[in-house]
């Protein structure tokens, strides 16, 4: 071979072997992220570092592709459409229980981890919570069973409260089960309440004025996806109205209301994170148990406190897992 045939021949060698080598490497896995309501950064933190735990760091091992329905659960079923389209190689939901619903309709074969409080078994989700035995797993958060516990706590931050009003959404797909849990507690606990609905930003506003034109003495906001993204309205309106108010999650007691109980949403979000990471590892949904949460927080704002002119007994500061001053 001559010696300028050996060169060109070297040449194409080693200009082909970038190709070839790229050609070898997996693509990067892509996760689909279905959000019902809007991403909270603090939750989607979480949801990170579980991805972490799990081996997987985003824009470097793995992707993520993010579609919201803003609340506007009619759009749920062309969102997840969409996510499939893509061919990512998990879908991760959350939100009141439609997103995992919508998703589970949309494929039988990608695989699914949700986080909601619609009980995946009654849902039809998964067979087991032990043995999901399809394509979904992910978190049970149990929110909604915790209505009755949540309006003992504000009982007891605010004893002279003769009527409590209770904020519930009625589109979520809990809301009997929530309704039932308070006027169960309330007959226990022989607390009169008054329930108000809401699920737009302008029921929030009307629901709040309602409560202090009734005269009740405190407010119990339910465990919902849509309240949760509207908490800064909502503690704006409590704080405006002087209102005492208790909620599902400490990111509410941490951004200025009063009280909350609950499981830890960011926790849920880190738990759904590492199991994301497993399946794209080669685990399967159907083997992977439904994570549900064995530990309840219970979070009071003393600056909020004192601002509304409570004294909070010392049994319940002594009872929460945290005092925020």
């Amino acid at each position: 071979m001559k010696r300028r045939q050996f060169i060109a021949l070297l040449g194409g060698a080693v200009t082909g072997w970038p190709l070839a080598a790229r050609a070898q490497q997996p693509a990067m896995p892509v996760i689909g992220f279905l959000d019902g309501q809007s991403f909270d950064p603090h939750l989607m933190t979480a949801f990170r570092e579980g991805l972490k735990e799990a081996g997987y760091t985003e824009g470097r091992t793995v992707a993520i592709y993010f579609r919201s329905a803003d609340g506007q659960t009619d759009r749920l079923v062309t969102l997840a459409g969409d996510i499939v389209g893509r061919r990512v190689a998990v879908i991760v939901t959350t939100g009141g229980g439609a997103e995992a619903l919508a998703a589970y309709a949309a494929t039988t074969t990608i695989p699914i981890v949700f986080i909601n409080g619609v009980d995946p078994v009654t849902s039809g989700l998964v067979m087991t919570l032990n043995r999901p035995g399809g394509n979904a797993t992910g978190v049970y958060i149990l929110q909604q069973v915790l209505e009755g516990k949540r309006l003992g706590l504000l009982r007891g931050l605010v004893p002279g409260a003769a009527l409590i009003a209770v904020l519930l959404n009625p589109t979520n797909a809990n809301f009997q089960t929530q309704l039932r849990g308070v006027q169960d507690a309330a007959r226990a606990l022989g607390q009169q309440v008054s329930i108000l609905s809401a699920s737009t930003e302008r029921d929030i506003d009307v629901a709040l004025t309602t409560v202090t034109q009734s005269g009740a003495g405190a407010l119990l906001v339910s465990s919902d996806p849509f309240f949760n993204d509207e908490r800064d309205q909502v503690i704006a309106l409590a704080a405006r109205y002087a209102i005492p108010a208790i909620y599902e999650g400490r990111e509410f007691a941490m951004a200025g209301g009063l009280a909350s109980y609950g499981t830890s949403l960011a926790d849920a979000y880190r738990q759904a994170g590492i199991y994301a990471g497993r399946i794209l590892r080669g685990e399967k949904p159907a083997d992977l148990p439904i994570v549900q949460p064995t530990k309840f927080e219970f979070v009071i704002n003393l600056k909020t406190a004192k601002a509304l002119g409570l004294d909070v007994p010392p049994g319940l500061s002594a009872s929460a897992d945290e005092i925020i001053e």
